[in-house]
C-alpha cells in the first residue's frame, strides 16, 4: 500500500522525534475511547483500509510515532462522548503519554512524506503473533492507555502486524455485508487478544472495529453488483 504522510520533527530538550500524520485525514473514521468504556472504531473503507497500512507501517517503524486525528471525525451514533486521536509507538522509543501534549504542540512544520507497506511481510508476522498468542508466556501484547484525549498504543513489530490484519479484513469484507447499501453499520471484528490485560481490574479491553459507509448512500455499491 502507498501511504501518503507528513512528516515532523519536533524537539523536546537535546531529543529529537519523527511524527508522521496522514497527508489528509480520515473524514469518516472515529475512536471511542476504550478507556473511558466499550472502545468503538468506525470507519468507511477508505478510514479502515488506511489504517491497516498505519498499522503496518508502525510495525516495521521502531523510531516513528504514527499519530492519527480521528476526535474530530463523525461519533458511531448521536451524541457519542469521548472521542479521541489515536498513537502508534514501539516501547523501545521511551514515549510516555503525559509527555504527548508538549509533543503534539510542536507539530507545526511538515514535510512530505510517501511510503510503502509490504503486505505479505505483515501477513507473515501477524501469523507469527496468532501462532503465540495463547502461551501462558507471552509478553507481546499492547500496553494502552488515554491521556489527553489520545489513545496510546505501545507495542512492538508482531502485535501491531495483527492489527493491521483486523483492520484490512474489515475494510475488504465490510462492503459485502448485509444492510450497508442502505447506510447500516456492519461490526467486523475487535481488537481485544492483542490488548495488555488492565492490572487491578477484571475488566477485559476490547476495541470494536465497525464499518460504516458514509452519506449519501446512492455512491455505495456492494461489489458485485
Amino acid at each position: 500500500m502507498r501511504l501518503r504522510l507528513r512528516q515532523f520533527r519536533p524537539r523536546t530538550g537535546p531529543h529529537e522525534h519523527r511524527v508522521v500524520q496522514p497527508w489528509t485525514p480520515l473524514r469518516h473514521t472515529s475512536l471511542r475511547d476504550p478507556e473511558a468504556s466499550l472502545g468503538m472504531l468506525m470507519g468507511d473503507h477508505d478510514g479502515l483500509n488506511r489504517l491497516a497500512g498505519l498499522f503496518s507501517f508502525a510495525a516495521y517503524s521502531r523510531h516513528t510515532i504514527v499519530h492519527v486525528p480521528l476526535r474530530e471525525g463523525p461519533p458511531p451514533y448521536v451524541g457519542c462522548p469521548d472521542l479521541v486521536d489515536l498513537v502508534l509507538v514501539h516501547h523501545s522509543a521511551g514515549l510516555r503519554p503525559s509527555k504527548w501534549p508538549e509533543l503534539r504542540r510542536r507539530l507545526t512544520h511538515s514535510t512530505p512524506l510517501t511510503v510503502r507497506t509490504d503486505e505479505a511481510r505483515t501477513a507473515r508476522d501477524a501469523e507469527a503473533w496468532q501462532r503465540r498468542r495463547h502461551r501462558t508466556d507471552l509478553r507481546d501484547l499492547l500496553r494502552h492507555s488515554s491521556h489527553a484525549r489520545t489513545f496510546f498504543l505501545i507495542g512492538s513489530r508482531d502485535v501491531f502486524a495483527s492489527v493491521a490484519t483486523a483492520f484490512s479484513y474489515a475494510a475488504g469484507w465490510g462492503p459485502r455485508q448485509r444492510g450497508v447499501v442502505k447506510g447500516k453499520a456492519a461490526f467486523m471484528t475487535s481488537i481485544s487478544g492483542e490488548l495488555q490485560e488492565e492490572s487491578g481490574t477484571r475488566r477485559s479491553p476490547e476495541v470494536v472495529i465497525g464499518f460504516q459507509p458514509y452519506p449519501p448512500y446512492a455512491h455505495f455499491k456492494r461489489p458485485g453488483r
